[in-house]
């Protein structure tokens, strides 16, 4: 996703728990740094994980240990600076354990969940919107 903001900002919004909470998860328990392991919640879901940094370059890549669909998983974001001052994100998710229905379940669904974070993302940066979309993709009352 291309974000029209410099690489510094991007960054910034993804290691820094008082930006991220503003479009993905509702509160983090610390600023990630390589080695910690730090809290994510998402208090309207009543869901919360232990997230372990595997590594951090400032400005370039974060890379992150949770609890997959079917166990630990890891999840790393690529920035490229633009020189036009803008900044592509890439978000992946890797590890996954299963077969055939399942895994193409895990792939969809985590696809979709990083599309809507980069959505999220997007809109709060360039525009200072924040969508709500965490909130709104399983909102309380609706049974899957």
């Amino acid at each position: 996703m291309l974000i029209r903001r410099p690489v510094e900002d991007v960054f910034e919004a993804i290691v820094n728990p008082a930006i991220t909470s503003k479009f993905w998860f509702s509160k983090g328990s610390g600023q990630l740094e390589t080695g910690k392991t730090v809290r994510w919640e998402w208090e309207s879901h009543d869901v919360s994980i232990e997230v372990t940094v595997k590594a951090i370059e400032p400005n370039r890549l974060v890379r992150i240990e949770w609890p997959g669909y079917s166990g630990p998983t890891e999840i790393e974001w690529t920035f490229r600076a633009i020189p036009d001052g803008t900044t592509f994100v890439r978000v992946q998710e890797s590890g996954w354990t299963g077969d055939g229905d399942k895994l193409v379940r895990y792939v969809a669904d985590s696809t979709q969940g990083f599309a809507l974070m980069l959505a999220g993302l997007k809109a709060f940066l360039e525009h200072d919107i924040q969508l709500n979309l965490t909130l709104d993709r399983y909102p309380e009352g609706i049974e899957e």
